[in-house]
């Protein structure tokens, strides 16, 4: 059998973590199902990653890098703002609803008080360059007339999260307690646009959704 590349078998432990962390969440996780899964030794795991709160962070880390970077190819820069918004409130929504493991380790590194993530350099220089796009778009939509002035563009991306991370995380208890089903295609389709309109409805000037 060939040698599998550092980068390579790093890679596997990596996705193997996320998907053991997502599933039983730090405390409940173990090592060695987790050698087992990315089909390494532990010796292999501790030597890339140290020990499991490490790989915890590094798990945390890839997390945020991939809807950070997906965020970054979006492009608002090059979209009117009224678009932008909308753009930005729609990829949000769909990246939780189709990365149901990235909820699952926001839920578990909630738990811990986010420990993980706050001592995590790389983790904090992601978010900066998000929050620069959106207060770019927010700047060009109060020069154009469109949006209100003085929105902060934390409060915003927060809000934009929260629409969709709460109703998904959610989905179970909120739809035993109104008697929906809530993950039909119709009502996924129907919250995306709701949470699309309410963000732009609050930042329009006009109180229009610019549909």
């Amino acid at each position: 059998m060939a040698r599998r590349k550092p980068d390579e078998t790093k890679s596997l432990i990596l996705k193997a973590a996320t998907a053991e962390f997502a599933a039983k969440g730090l405390g409940g996780a173990r090592v060695d199902a987790i050698a087992e899964r990315a089909g390494a030794n532990k010796r292999m795991l501790y030597h890339y990653f140290g020990n499991k709160d490490d790989l915890y962070t590094a798990v945390m880390e890839e997390a945020y890098a991939q809807i950070r970077g997906h965020e970054a190819e979006l492009h608002l820069e090059d979209l009117e703002p009224v678009e932008a918004i909308r753009k930005l409130v729609t990829y949000t929504f769909n990246y939780y609803l189709e990365n149901p493991e990235f909820i699952s380790l926001l839920n578990d590194a909630n738990l811990y008080g986010a420990v993980h993530v706050q001592r995590s350099e790389r983790i904090q220089a992601m978010h900066s360059p998000m929050v620069d796009r959106i207060a770019e778009v927010l700047e060009r939509g109060v020069t154009a007339g469109v949006f209100r002035a003085n929105v902060d563009p934390v409060q915003l991306y927060v809000t934009i999260a929260g629409l969709g991370y709460f109703y998904l995380s959610n989905a179970a208890t909120l739809g035993a307690i109104f008697g929906r089903k809530l993950t039909t295609e119709r009502a996924l389709a129907d919250r995306l646009e709701h949470a699309v309109d309410v963000v732009a409805g609050y930042l329009c000037s006009t109180g229009e959704s610019g549909r």
